[in-house]
């Protein structure tokens, strides 16, 4: 791999795999492969990638998590929701830091254009395909023209994913900010009540930080399919 590659976690390799891999994972430790994760453990993965938390870091404290669980003598409930590994993945994530512990989990002998090119130039081609149709004719016209202007350079884009990346993030904040003006009162009202609901059990294991950014991360979520917009970050690209 070439030296000025950027570190697995920053970019490349299971940097598109994060939700997958930690929705995968908590499956296997709780012993169920067919418990479907709530809006609320999307918007906590969310907050960890956004925060940096490394991908092993996170599977780290899951299976933590589990363990100290299944040690109990007597088990009032099952684990059905992520947040209850929380307090053990910051946990890890900070035994990483203080370690030096670089998380190399996946790294290879991969070309640099094979770790920044996890996915056929046609997916990327057609992820861009995918959101401009979903947003025409639904009052986004700056943010169609931006994605259009992208995906006429695909192939360029394809060599550059990190810079791909910033800009589809950039344009997804602008399409957030256009939709959180048109939200009416009674649609954050009924949000932040949901988000309420799922974040009471376990808002004793989270720093304020962690539940400030949780929450921006649900209500986000929710904003977006209650205004049927598309997510428009290449991690959203499986």
């Amino acid at each position: 791999m070439a030296e000025d590659s950027p570190p697995l976690d920053d970019w490349h390799g299971n940097y598109f795999n994060y939700f997958t891999e930690v929705e995968e994972h908590f499956q296997k430790a709780r012993g169920t492969a067919l418990f479907l994760m709530s809006p609320l453990d999307w918007a906590l993965v969310e907050s960890w990638k956004n925060a940096g938390i490394p991908l092993t870091a996170v599977l780290r404290g899951i299976d933590t998590a589990f363990e100290k669980w299944r040690a109990r003598k007597t088990k009032a409930q099952a684990v059905n929701s992520l947040a209850y590994c929380s307090q053990a993945i910051a946990t890890a994530a900070e035994e990483m830091a203080k370690g030096g512990v670089v998380d190399h989990s996946g790294e290879g002998e991969d070309s640099k254009e094979d770790a920044n090119a996890p996915f056929p130039l046609a997916d990327l081609q057609a992820y861009f395909g995918k959101n401009i149709a979903d947003l025409e004719g639904g009052n986004y016209p700056d943010i169609v023209a931006g994605l259009q202007k992208l995906a006429a350079e695909a192939p360029h884009w394809y060599r550059n994913l990190e810079e791909l990346e910033q800009r589809l993030s950039a344009l997804e904040e602008k399409m957030l900010a256009q939709a959180r003006a048109r939200q009416d009162e009674e649609s954050l009202f009924a949000a932040r009540r949901e988000l309420d609901l799922q974040l009471k059990p376990y808002r004793g294991k989270m720093t304020a930080a962690q539940l400030s950014m949780l929450e921006r991360q649900f209500l986000e979520r929710k904003l977006l399919e209650s205004a049927s917009l598309p997510r428009l970050s290449l991690f959203y690209l499986r």
